[in-house]
């Protein structure tokens, strides 16, 4: 079904060369946005450019590290150099998969700096380098990538999604006023590589505790992704959206 608002805009999906992210970026191609494929690891990345193009519809790859002011900026300027702007924003880089399974009073903190870095400033400083353009676009939005983690005290990886609302938030009050809506999405347990090789034998565990007693998709998540970067969400900004089976039940 095709949402009023997405086609011809063009959108950056961060963390894209796989899992949900890239989903997110084969969602938006379906609907006729053109896509930059923005991920840190180029096979990846280029295999998914390459596939959306493949499937008719526009996409560029561009090689960034979101913790890095530097590489974000050339990541907006190649977008705007290949489109001629930026409408979309979807903050889904993050250290999941390989992450250090290890507690906030023990973890290496370098370690951790970089965790966060990534994590926590990587949606921050991609919105910043993307905004000078976005507000010059009617019906610009950012889509942040959080977690049903954030509520459930997992050492620094619930912390940076914890944040991740947060920034959704505030982002949501200082851009409102240029027309862009902030919001994010709260995956529970989803059906990737990457939380096989976190949760492992513990997925299933996850999934028994669940009202809706099955792994989340990626295609739950593009649903919701869509939505809220569509004109039907056009009044929404500043919400967390949870899509995870009824994992997390929040007043």
């Amino acid at each position: 079904m095709k949402l009023d608002g997405i086609e011809g805009k063009v959108a950056i999906v961060t963390g894209s060369g796989g899992g949900i992210g890239e989903g997110y970026a084969k969602g938006l191609a379906a609907q006729g946005a053109k896509v930059v494929v923005a991920e840190i690891q180029k096979e990846n990345g280029e295999r998914v450019a390459d596939e959306i193009r493949q499937s008719g519809a526009e996409a560029k790859f561009i090689e960034v590290d979101v913790g890095s002011p530097e590489s974000t900026k050339a990541m907006a300027d190649a977008a705007i150099d290949a489109f001629g702007g930026i409408d979309f924003l979807v903050n889904n880089a993050a250290i999941f998969g390989d992450m250090k399974l290890d507690s906030l009073v023990n973890v290496d903190w370098d370690y951790y700096r970089r965790f966060m870095n990534v994590n926590m400033d990587g949606a921050l400083l991609c919105a910043r380098a993307c905004f000078p353009s976005m507000k010059q676009r009617p019906g610009a939005a950012i889509v942040n990538q959080s977690s049903t983690a954030a509520w459930m005290g997992v050492g620094f990886y619930g912390l940076a999604k914890l944040a991740m609302n947060g920034i959704t938030q505030c982002l949501a009050r200082e851009m409102g006023h240029a027309g862009v809506r902030v919001n994010a999405i709260a995956p529970g347990p989803t059906d990737t590589q990457a939380l096989k090789n976190t949760a492992g034998e513990y997925a299933g565990q996850l999934v028994a505790q669940l009202p809706l007693s099955r792994l989340g998709q990626p295609e739950d998540m593009v649903n919701a992704c869509l939505f809220l970067l569509s004109d039907a969400s056009s009044w929404i900004t500043g919400q967390v959206l949870n899509v995870d089976g009824g994992q997390i039940s929040r007043l």
